[in-house]
């Protein structure tokens, strides 16, 4: 009440003038908060005659009456209410008759100040508390300061009346309590109140405070002079910067970051604080004669002695003659805000513009930064206001924005809580590796927050770091296992085509063993590895972290579970040195590739596999250097020195081959999920297993190269196939809903049930051109899913045969058990 102030009012708020009677005061009050004032409008007593006496000491509307106030306390005030003993109700209107009336004020120490105690609106006073007019003291609330300057009853950049100092006591504006506390004044003020009768109500609230943190005691909301960065005169320039930017999640850049640059304000710069980078400005002691340094030099100059610490104790005391003849400048005493400093690091890390002045302009914007969410209103903000004002340019050409990461509960970290496991007890437990692949395939990196679980970190290890060794130390055990068969030293080549070049024209034992060409899963692997390698260069190119991970974790899963798992007859020997060499070699060169993929995720465990890997390729070395008059280039000394593997050109076949084994991997799994089933365990032979699937090329692969692991993965005697699809299931439509849902809204329902209504004909139609029109709309590939359920035909008995798929490629077993395959399981 102190402060030199306005009342402020919504406008469209309904506002009542009501009369006491009882003491002849008018009071001006929003409509639904009379109640609030004592007196207003009276209560119905306990136990009044309005209850039903049939209903006494019972629950119901009666009870309810008697302990609620009046009807009449809750809805709009009325003339009705003086009879009652309640206020006399003068005039009922809108706010907004208020706006521009002036008032005398309650205390009159700023009561000159021009524009000062006239009623203004703003749309964020409610009736829901307190009487629906609010005083604003602009010096003590940002609402107050804001609507202040837009009634004009302050202005930016002029002083600003405070009657509190900073030391949290009244100044000498306010004659009757200057030089007291603040809290200390409550009751005096109050009583001041009461004395000029003015005083309608006196009560305490409980509500929440700020206190100090480290002082325990209660902090008050003041305004303070500083320093400032005119962002509100670069807005636009800001808004078009960040349209040059890339970031990772988009939405960031799109919503949040838009939406911050939108609604961007001035930035203060300057905080009163001893620790920190001073502010180079000097000013007269009436700060109408500034000076600002712009380098050490400068200030040697101006101070006329060597300057070897910039921290203010070390350069307050220098003075700068003044040019206007208002004596000496003296430094102002603020530093810099360090979220300034961080803005500023492009520049500061080269000393620039004094040195490295070329390397800067060489390589500024960054090509991409990092950082948490939170940065959104930090270090990405003020890297972007001050690239921006010096350069009219972004600070970085990509972003990178992470989520946070939380306790297991959800809940931030906390070192008093103690509620998320020690990082350094996780490393040495798990590996850094292990930590850092966890990080990067969680939410984290699509700017979401992770909650922290300590068995993630284990899962990377089981499911992707020993399968992976797995496969290394199988390599490694298989090729010394190949040198003391044979004699010979292990020499993948310097690169996997260099290697099928050497393999391809060497011995002609080796020719008769690869007289069929490259083995089907050496061309599958070499071809998913290339695929691996484009892919991973793409996304990385893309900065999108979260899909690099999943891809590598499924090609790790294919190379042991499928390349190793079907190979190892041939890794071993059992289809001659040559085809063993070749199976060596091929994994040999997979294995590098992968380990300088993964390098930048897992650089610890790429490191020790490669130190090992990088043996052989000094054999490879050695060996050109000696057969050749040309010099071997040289095995970088480590992963981390070797290039990104190049993208290389798609071979014909590379589609088709990647296609055919993932599909020979789904009937492997359908087979081994008919025998779990009804319990025929894999050591008993089977008769026959038929593969149903409308693709001619992959049905030629299936009985052709990859017909052996299909037959001895499933120990079955005979592998047939069929491409007509309804010879041993029926053809239904579901919608893909995830597809449709926003394409069609709120007649998803009704498309639905069409789709759901598809005849085996439409649905072939469908699958044959692409498309198909429903209820008005045209569905294309991918938005409709057909479904095979399993239908055996007539003359195959229940129980003989049965059926797995995954919706594309259909499995069907034959169950039989007959003698032969009894002796032939009992003789395995």
């Amino acid at each position: 009440h102190i402060v030199y102030s306005c009342p402020k009012i919504t406008m469209y708020l309904d506002v009542v003038q009501v009369r006491d009677p009882a003491k002849a005061k008018v009071y001006i009050v929003a409509d639904a908060r009379l109640p609030a004032l004592p007196g207003a409008v009276p209560k119905q007593k306990k136990g009044g005659k309005a209850a039903d006496k049939n209903s006494r000491g019972k629950k119901g509307a009666a009870a309810v009456a008697a302990d609620d106030p009046a009807p009449a306390a809750n809805g709009p005030a009325t003339a009705d209410n003086t009879a009652a003993g309640g206020f006399e109700v003068l005039a009922k209107f809108q706010g907004a008759q208020l706006v521009g009336a002036r008032y005398t004020p309650l205390f009159p120490y700023f009561a000159s100040h021009p524009n000062a105690f006239r009623v203004v609106s703003d749309t964020y006073v409610t009736d829901d508390s307190g009487t629906g007019v609010v005083h604003q003291a602009p010096a003590f609330g940002e609402d107050d300061y804001r609507v202040g300057l837009g009634a004009g009853v302050i202005s930016k950049g002029e002083g600003l009346p405070c009657p509190v100092d900073l030391n949290g006591r009244f100044t000498q504006e306010v004659t009757d309590f200057a030089g007291r506390y603040v809290k200390d004044a409550d009751r005096d003020i109050i009583a001041a109140i009461k004395a000029a009768d003015r005083l309608v109500d006196h009560a305490s609230l409980n509500h929440s405070y700020p206190f100090c943190w480290r002082s325990d005691t209660p902090l008050i909301y003041r305004a303070v002079p500083s320093w400032f960065v005119k962002v509100e005169a670069i807005k636009e320039r800001l808004l078009a910067n960040n349209e040059l930017t890339y970031w990772v999640p988009t939405y960031v850049k799109e919503k949040r970051f838009h939406n911050w640059l939108e609604g961007a304000h001035d930035w203060a710069i300057s905080r009163s604080r001893f620790w920190g980078t001073p502010i180079p400005i000097w000013v007269s002691d009436d700060a109408e004669e500034v000076h600002v340094i712009g380098s050490i030099d400068e200030l040697e100059q101006v101070a006329g002695r060597k300057i070897n610490d910039l921290h203010r104790h070390f350069i307050d005391d220098i003075t700068i003659p003044s040019n206007q003849g208002k004596g000496v400048l003296r430094r102002v005493d603020d530093v810099f805000d360090c979220w300034f400093e961080s803005g500023s690091m492009p520049y500061g890390q080269l000393h620039y513009p004094f040195e490295n002045k070329a390397l800067f302009e060489a390589n500024f914007p960054a090509d991409f930064v990092a950082e948490g969410l939170d940065q959104t209103r930090g270090w990405f903000y003020t890297l972007m206001v001050l690239s921006s004002a010096l350069f009219d340019k972004p600070a970085f050409k990509n972003l990178v924005c992470n989520g946070l990461v939380l306790a297991a509960d959800g809940k931030k970290m906390s070192k008093r809580l103690k509620n998320y496991p020690d990082p350094t007890e996780v490393i040495n437990k798990y590996g850094a590796d292990a930590l850092r692949l966890y990080l990067i395939n969680s939410p984290v990196v699509r700017a979401e927050t992770l909650r922290f679980k300590e068995e993630g970190v284990f899962s990377v290890v089981k499911d992707v770091f020993l399968p992976w060794y797995n496969a290394y130390r199988f390599l490694v055990q298989y090729v010394r296992h190949w040198e003391v068969k044979t004699g010979e030293t292990f020499n993948p080549g310097l690169s996997a085509e260099a290697a099928e070049i050497a393999l391809g024209g060497s011995s002609n034992q080796l020719k008769q063993d690869q007289s069929a060409g490259v083995a089907v899963l050496d061309r599958w692997i070499s071809a998913a590895v290339r695929s691996l390698t484009a892919f991973v260069r793409s996304e990385m190119e893309g900065y999108r972290l979260y899909t690099v991970v999943p891809r590598l974790v499924s090609f790790i899963d294919q190379l042991t579970n499928i390349y190793v798992r079907y190979n190892r007859r041939r890794l071993r020997g059992g289809k001659g040195h040559g085809d063993c060499l070749a199976a060596l070699t091929t994994l040999f060169h997979v294995l590098l590739t992968v380990t300088k993929v993964m390098a930048p995720f897992t650089p610890f465990i790429c490191e020790a596999m490669y130190q090992n890997l990088r043996n052989a390729l000094l054999v490879a070395t050695q060996q050109q250097q000696h057969g050749s008059t040309t010099t071997a280039a040289e095995v970088p000394e480590s992963v981390h020195w070797c290039e990104m593997p190049e993208v290389q050109q798609e071979r014909e076949g590379d589609a088709r081959i990647q296609a055919s084994v993932g599909r020979m991997q789904a009937v492997i799994e359908a087979g081994r999920a008919i025998r779990e089933k009804n319990n025929k365990p894999l050591k008993q032979p089977l008769r026959k297993v038929t593969v149903v699937h409308p693709d001619p090329d992959f049905l030629a692969d299936i009985t052709g190269e990859l017909s052996e692991y299909v037959v001895g993965e499933l120990n079955v005697m005979q592998l047939e196939t069929c491409s007509d699809m309804l010879q041993w299931a029926e053809l239904k439509a579901e919608p893909e809903w995830q597809m449709l849902g926003k394409k069609l809204g709120k007649d998803m329902g009704k498309v639905a049930g069409a789709i759901r209504g598809l005849s085996v004909s439409d649905i072939l139609g469908y699958q044959q051109s692409g498309s198909i029109t429903l209820a008005g709309y045209t569905l294309t590939a991918g938005e409709i899913k057909v479904v095979r359920v399993f239908r055996p035909p007539a003359s195959v008995s229940a129980g003989e045969v049965d059926a797995a798929g995954d919706g594309e490629v259909l499995v069907v077993l034959d169950l039989v058990q007959q003698d032969d395959l009894v002796v032939q399981g009992q003789a395995r």
